[in-house]
């Protein structure tokens, strides 16, 4: 019992891979034949990674029937309510990272950059802009990764395993890429398979470790969120779009110091997320998990 237990576990875990990796394989085909037929718009290895993205989100629609979930059931609530959930969610995003930049700043790890000059129009519009991305960002993230993946994962297994297993493909999938360029005229079908090898190559670069803790825990939190509270993936693209806003803001408006004695709590991936949001999000998480506890049973 307990080994067939295993085995559906196993076979659970590694679906959502052979889903991403079926489209990926998608998506290097398509991208190749896109660029032969329309010319150098964009480099290969972008038009896969952005063709890829698009397949995602609309396998969100036939997953969904597949595993006969309901948009309740992925977690989205009336529209009065799932707005009111965003804005708790900007809200509690920025009470929950303002501290941590805050001490970046106070540790000199984040200095302000002197070199821009703003004006108030100019930070109005960066602001609104960074907005809009982060809200489009958490939009197309949060369905995928605490809705459908999170769900049928649940389905599936028990609460905590599909937590920690969605967590880490979130995590994992923001390294799954490649920097190389081909020149135009010497793309073929074979190279847009040997830049999703490099990108799945990505995983064992030990630099990743620091900031995929990070984004392992931001999934963490959030997954949490959505399993405590029914209906909560607004609530959860609320968080997630501040937190994404607030992070293009200080890169902005910062510059990391790379010469700061305590650079070791920020990654290179964004000079923000790493072992410091790590462990933020670890006491966060335990603490939610408290007070969930103790309003239930009080």
């Amino acid at each position: 019992m307990r080994k067939s237990l295993l085995i559906g576990y196993f076979i659970a875990a590694l679906t959502p891979l052979a889903i991403l990796f079926s489209l990926a394989t998608i998506s290097c085909v398509l991208s190749y034949f896109i660029l032969m037929a329309i010319g150098d718009v964009w480099p290969l290895s972008k038009m896969i990674k952005k063709l890829t993205q698009v397949l995602l989100v609309l396998s969100i629609f036939p997953l969904r029937t597949y595993l006969k979930l309901s948009w309740t059931e992925l977690g989205f609530s009336p529209t009065s309510i799932f707005f009111k959930q965003l804005i708790k969610g900007l809200a509690f995003g920025v009470m929950t990272l303002l501290p941590v930049l805050w001490l970046l700043y106070f540790l000199e790890v984040h200095v302000f950059d002197q070199t821009k000059t703003w004006t108030l129009e100019m930070v109005v519009r960066k602001t609104s802009i960074s907005l809009f991305l982060a809200l489009l960002i958490s939009c197309v993230e949060e369905p995928i990764f605490r809705g459908v993946l999170l769900t049928g994962l649940r389905q599936k297994m028990a609460t905590w395993a599909a937590i920690v297993i969605g967590s880490t493909y979130y995590g994992s999938l923001h390294f799954l890429e490649t920097s190389t360029k081909i020149p135009y005229q010497y793309i073929t079908l074979k190279s847009s398979f040997m830049l999703f090898g490099e990108a799945i190559r990505a995983w064992t670069n030990p630099a990743v470790l620091p900031a995929f803790l990070g984004l392992f825990m931001v999934g963490i939190f959030l997954s949490v969120v959505r399993t405590q509270i029914k209906q909560s993936l607004g609530l959860c693209i609320g968080f997630h779009a501040s937190w994404v806003l607030q992070i293009k803001l200080s890169k902005d408006f910062f510059n990391t110091n790379y010469s700061s004695p305590y650079l070791y709590l920020v990654s290179s991936y964004d000079g923000l997320v790493g072992p410091l949001i790590a462990a933020w999000l670890f006491l966060a998480t335990i603490f939610y998990l408290a007070y969930r506890h103790w309003h239930r049973y009080r």
